[in-house]
């Protein structure tokens, strides 16, 4: 089933934040993550969440997602992540069906 990692990021540090999405992309391979969501522009539909960056990934299983987010190989991008932003990240399972 496939698992998604959502992220709300406020960018404190645009240099840099621009240094760790450089490297993000390369962590992501040895876990087959990709991108879904990188960035974009949030449009608040309901509610009062103001998010300024959305990033979404996806995982063919949380336990690939679960293993990126604490690998060696995510590290020094995850390192770069917290110093450049406030970040509120959330795994989910996807639906089997689609």
């Amino acid at each position: 089933m496939p698992a998604y990692i959502i992220l709300d990021i406020d960018v404190t540090d645009a240099a840099t934040y621009e240094e760790y999405k450089k490297l993000t992309p390369g962590s992501l391979q040895p876990f087959d993550g990709k991108f879904i969501v990188r960035g974009g522009n949030p449009q608040n539909l309901e509610g009062d969440w103001s998010p300024t960056r959305i990033v979404v990934l996806e995982f063919p299983t949380m336990e690939q997602a679960k293993a990126w987010h604490s690998s060696d190989e995510y590290a020094p991008a995850k390192a770069l992540r917290q110093s450049a932003s406030s970040t509120q990240m959330i795994a989910v399972e996807g639906c089997a069906d689609g």
